[in-house]
């Protein structure tokens, strides 16, 4: 390295025939010095650190605007988000639950619709809570309300929106095989409900919507309960507005047996409207009646908000809307240019397909916010012009909550999508390293581990599965083992469930999975991790660039006279002011730190050039090439003492530099490199003219 130094020196002193390949070449060998730097003992130098090229700080700064663009898209998404949302619609859900489903019938057994178990409970609930749920029709101290005898107001607060609807599905008889001992036995059979084993044959009465089949071409989804999936149509009537009709109503369906044998399912559905907190609430509650006997009860209560723009706020959000729906299309002409241009290549990195992702389901928002808007309005002008029919506000409460669903996920990569930007951080770039480093061995691992796991389901399923309510279905005996292995459980009913294979079953599960295969997870990203930190640590990385950009405008702008006065200047020359700093060289500060005089620089200052080495003065830029002075200081400049041939053995035998020396060679090389770029340019400029 020495004697390419020494060549270097004899190029620079004798000739002065510089080249670009010559000057990286001393640069690539002065970096090959030991960094003096680096050792604890110096303290209070100022070190200029090297700063991406300019190409890169392009990139940087482009990736800064992207960012920050994108900051404001999230903060325009979320407050659009929580807006739509509010702790009003969970007291509301809480109190309607509390009503419907918790209150019990006047009758000594207090049947609530939790506790509905069979038909006659059904009946009792419907006369009973149900009624008096959904009329309230006298104060407190039963003083009749005189304002609310065309309309009903449940808990004096929510309007009853029309009237409420119920309707039943039923399956036809012999829709089942019976076993050939059984036939003289069993005449009857009704198989468990399918759409194709339907019964829409009119029956009872015959002289009503309750008593014939009705289709529904409606847009509200089938309805999925614990034994079957469950279609729109069926046998409906819906309530009389007065409480006292439709008392009379249900007890006349009881006696007619309107629930048969071959009923399925029975749906009652009814919307409210709270005009305090400008909420919608639409209550559904089921009662499934299996082919096994009995009755499993469920329901759905959705607090939405379906009229948007009532207060100043809601018209806050709509211009959050709009300032949404022009980011979408932005970012939709902005993808289709980069499609256009990368082509098959843009669909190679995972996030432009994130980006698709998060635009295709934008403008499905957008196009239900602008169908929930019609459809409402149509709602309302047929609820307002017959207020004794049903208003189906099931299927926009249905797709209200999709969309919430569907938001919700949007936001949640929204914020996932911030990686991108922030993969400039050290500590997000090891944990990548990690994960793509380890995931082979997890993909090879996750093998072993759910073929043990599912085997243990089966198990699982095919042992307890008849009587503990964990392991019903071969799906909740996934969930009941990811809970054992959290730490919930119950193992008393597994105990109780099977006294021998019970507790064999959960010992075994638990050492294999947990104390086994769980450590054996960890391991293989905790030993990734270590490695990935340990190649950190020893090579340093140069990905950084937006971490390095910005710390070195810290250091630019804030630490400029720290800087300026701390650093070593060589003999004869003093340290520049910072006026120097910030007058004679404002491009500086955007592309390295403070500058320090090099050779010839100083002298350049002081003779009041008032420009940077290697630019032309303002009539210098007009005739396209140097005047014959400004050659000669370039001539002078380049034939500055370079380091002394003993500077460079005393460096061979140390092994190590002194600061001095160093931050002298280097910025010697630097203003080389300066000097000799300006001169390129110049004489570029010259034989371009030449050629004319």
């Amino acid at each position: 390295m020495e004697r390419q130094l020494l060549a270097q020196e004899q190029r620079l002193s004798g000739t002065g025939a510089w080249t670009p390949g010559s000057l990286s070449t001393l640069r690539s060998n002065l970096r090959e010095l030991p960094n003096p730097l680096s050792s604890p003992n110096v303290s209070g130098l100022a070190v200029a650190t090297r700063r991406p090229s300019y190409g890169k700080e392009q990139q940087v700064k482009s990736i800064l605007r992207e960012l920050l663009v994108y900051i404001v898209f999230l903060t325009d998404l979320c407050i659009l988000t929580f807006g739509m949302v509010s702790t009003d619609m969970y007291y509301l859900n809480r109190v309607m639950s509390h009503l419907f489903l918790e209150t019990p019938s006047s009758e000594a057994d207090g049947v609530t619709f939790r506790s509905i178990g069979s038909i006659a409970d059904f009946w009792k609930f419907a006369e009973g809570p149900l009624l008096d749920g959904l009329y309230w029709d006298k104060w407190y101290n039963n003083v009749t309300l005189t304002t609310q005898k065309t309309s009903s107001h449940i808990y004096y607060e929510n309007l009853l929106l029309g009237v409420a609807q119920i309707r039943q599905l039923k399956v036809r008889n012999g829709t089942c095989s019976i076993y050939p001992y059984f036939r003289t036995l069993l005449k009857d059979c009704y198989s468990e409900y399918r759409y194709r084993a339907e019964d829409r044959a009119a029956f009872g009465l015959k002289n009503g919507s309750e008593w014939k089949y009705l289709s529904v071409s409606s847009l509200s989804p089938w309805y999925w309960g614990y034994v079957g999936l469950y279609s729109n149509g069926g046998f409906i009537f819906t309530l009389p507005k007065s409480k006292q009709e439709s008392a009379e109503k249900l007890v006349s369906l009881r006696q007619n047996s309107w629930l048969t044998r071959g009923t399925r399912v029975v749906f009652i559905d009814f919307s409210m409207y709270n005009a305090n907190i400008n909420l919608f609430c639409i209550i559904r509650l089921v009662v499934e009646f299996p082919a096994t006997g009995g009755a499993l009860t469920s329901s759905q209560i959705y607090s939405v908000k379906l009229l948007r723009y009532v207060t100043y706020y809601d018209y806050f959000l709509a211009s959050c809307e709009v300032t949404f729906c022009l980011f979408v299309i932005a970012f939709i002409i902005h993808e289709i240019i980069k499609i256009a241009t990368l082509k098959a290549e843009y669909f190679r990195s995972a996030w432009n397909w994130l980006n698709i992702l998060l635009v295709v389901i934008s403008v499905l928002a957008i196009a239900f916010n602008i169908y929930r808007t019609v459809e409402v309005s149509l709602l309302m002008e047929e609820l307002l012009s017959n207020s004794s029919v049903y208003p189906d506000f099931y299927f926009l409460a249905s797709w209200q909550v999709h969309y919430n669903n569907m938001i919700a996920v949007n936001v949640f990569f929204a914020w996932i999508k911030i990686f991108k930007y922030v993969s400039f951080n050290k500590t997000m770039t090891q944990l990548s390293s990690t994960l793509s480093r380890c995931a082979k061995d997890i993909i090879g691992f996750a093998i072993m581990f759910f073929i043990i796991f599912f085997a243990y389901a089966q198990l699982g399923y095919l042992v307890f599965g008849s009587q503990v309510d964990e392991f019903s279905t071969f799906q909740n005996c996934i969930f009941t083992q990811f809970r054992i292995v959290l730490g919930d459980f119950n193992f008393a009913t597994i105990e109780e469930a099977n006294s021998i294979l019970g507790p064999i079953y959960f010992i075994t599960f638990v050492f294999s999975v947990f104390f086994v295969l769980l450590n054996m997870f960890l391991a293989i990203i905790n030993d990734t991790y270590s490695e990935v930190k340990a190649d950190f640590a020893a090579i340093p990385s140069q990905e950084f660039a937006i971490s390095d950009f910005l710390s070195q405008d810290f250091v630019t702008f804030g630490g400029i006279v720290l800087d300026c006065q701390n650093m070593t200047l060589p003999a004869g020359s003093s340290p520049p002011s910072v006026e120097t700093c910030l007058v004679k060289h404002p491009a500086r500060l955007t592309r390295s730190a403070c500058p320090v005089p090099g050779p010839g620089q100083a002298q350049a200052e002081e003779d009041g050039d008032g420009h940077e080495g290697g630019r032309s003065e303002p009539g210098e830029r007009e005739e396209g090439y140097p005047k014959p002075a400004q050659l000669h200081k370039w001539k002078e400049n380049f034939r500055r003492k370079p380091p002394s041939r003993e500077d460079l053995s005393s460096v061979s035998s140390q092994g190590s530099v002194s600061p001095e020396d160093f931050q002298e060679l280097f910025r010697y090389t630097a203003e080389l490199e300066k000097e000799l770029d300006g001169v390129n340019k110049k004489l570029h400029r010259i034989m371009k003219k030449g050629n004319r």
